[in-house]
């Protein structure tokens, strides 16, 4: 389940490793997963020895899935159940389809914490984002989000966003960061921060948004040890965009639906290693399992589920 680069390498891992008939079901148009929206380069500096953008990483892996026979590919397909018999059902278009698999491989990726979940105060105008969601729509759609942005946390997408925003002629205020050291790779923060002159606020975090139908000015303050505020820190910047990248979530609600143990502090499987999770048959990769900085780290463990997926079968 999942047409990303984790499914992609456990489908192609566990043809390699006997097993004759496999389903790669994917919500989306294309497969990809991510990967479609990272356009920026850095991707396959491990796994082919050569940088790559996300999609020509992606590609490489849609054109072995092409070439292998027994991977039956089942695009637009949105998986809402899974019993821990392994019973699944899907929509695809036109139709309601319920298979049984004798294992299953869960590489459903994760969604983007929102500004909700950090408890942002304010008011709810347009201009709010978060890091990914925009990401699609300036690379995918071609849609520009605003003209004055200002970025909350310093995860990866929020400082490749930062430089892409530049790029497009965004005018970007800052990147505010409420810890002392940043989320994201130390190369994102030279190569979209410090090349590009943005600032990089550490130990601050946005206390109030400002607008009505768009989003006028935040109010950043600094913080002390104990992230609480220090009286007489705060200013203002105005800003007409908000882009939020302050983490993700692995998307396991079908897991726990059959029956799978979740650590709930962060959803992801409860299991004794890597890749498996406490639901005999069910396993789970990629951003599903722990969140990963690099994609080429999710081609190498979700190559190793789809191998642990063909061992089970073998055993059974």
């Amino acid at each position: 389940m999942g047409g990303g680069p984790a499914g992609m390498a456990a489908a192609l891992a566990a043809r390699a490793a006997g097993v004759q008939d496999i389903l790669l079901l994917e919500r989306d148009q294309h497969l990809g997963g991510i990967l479609n929206q990272c356009i920026h380069p850095g991707f396959g500096l491990h796994h082919f020895k050569e940088e790559l953008t996300g999609p020509e990483y992606a590609d490489r892996f849609v054109r072995l899935l092409k070439e292998e026979q027994g991977i039956e590919v089942s695009l637009r397909s949105f998986v809402v159940k899974l019993t821990p018999g392994r019973e699944i059902s899907y929509f695809r278009p036109g139709a309601l389809e319920e298979v049984r698999a004798r294992a299953v491989i869960l590489a459903t990726g994760c969604r983007e914490r929102t500004r909700e979940m950090i408890q942002i105060p304010g008011s709810r105008p347009a201009g709010i984002y978060p890091a990914g969601l925009a990401q699609k729509m300036v690379n995918m759609e071609g849609w520009i989000p605003g003209r004055e942005a200002v970025i909350v946390g310093s995860g990866d997408i929020g400082l490749i966003m930062a430089r892409r925003m530049a790029l497009e002629g965004v005018k970007v205020k800052g990147v505010v960061e409420i810890q002392k050291t940043s989320r994201g790779l130390v190369r994102n923060v030279v190569q979209c921060l410090e090349d590009f002159g943005i600032p990089l606020y550490f130990r601050h975090r946005i206390s109030r948004i400002h607008g009505a139908d768009r989003v006028e000015k935040v109010d950043v303050v600094r913080v002390d040890d104990n992230l609480k505020d220090i009286p007489g820190s705060g200013f203002e910047v105005p800003c007409d965009t908000v882009l939020v990248s302050v983490g993700l979530i692995p998307e396991n609600e079908l897991l726990e639906m059959a029956g799978g143990e979740i650590d709930r502090a962060a959803n992801t499987p409860v299991a004794a290693g890597v890749n498996l999770t406490s639901v005999p048959g069910v396993f789970a990769c990629g951003n599903a399992c722990k969140v990963y900085d690099l994609v080429d780290w999710v081609t190498r463990d979700s190559a190793l589920a789809g191998r642990m997926a063909a061992e089970y079968l073998e055993k059974k």
